[in-house]
């Protein structure tokens, strides 16, 4: 469907924004028991995970340092799937690693891709007018 090229900017934008925000969640509901009740005490890993979270999730749904950030969040990502879920069997829809291991991919697609528009990222590129 040629006509819908001349959106995939904004779509793409709208990925990195969404991804970034909804990665946000798991870190505050681990940190906050927000928006539903977490998991209490943090271990140091998952301290450490909560804090990637929150920050990385922050830092990629605005687009400041995407790249740098995107890549930390999918690897990330990949430990918790592989520590935590993979044990569980091989299909990711039956360990429950399925949305981790999204968030894996769609980060490390981000990190190669870049900020894009609608970003910190693209408005500090971009050279003053004057």
């Amino acid at each position: 469907m040629k006509f819908l090229d001349k959106y995939t900017d904004h779509a793409y934008a709208l990925l990195r924004i969404m991804s970034g925000l909804m990665f946000v969640q798991h870190g505050t509901q681990k940190f906050f028991d927000f928006p539903k009740e977490g998991p209490g005490e943090l271990a140091p890993m998952m301290l450490g995970a909560a804090t990637i979270e929150v920050i990385g999730g922050v830092l990629i749904a605005i687009g400041l340092f995407t790249r740098p950030a995107a890549f930390i969040a999918s690897g990330m990502s990949a430990v918790g799937y592989w520590m935590f879920h993979a044990p569980g069997g091989f299909y990711p829809i039956n360990n429950g690693g399925e949305l981790i291991a999204l968030y894996c991919f769609a980060f490390l697609f981000i990190a190669t891709k870049g900020a894009g528009i609608w970003s910190v990222d693209a408005a500090m590129a971009k050279p003053d007018a004057e």
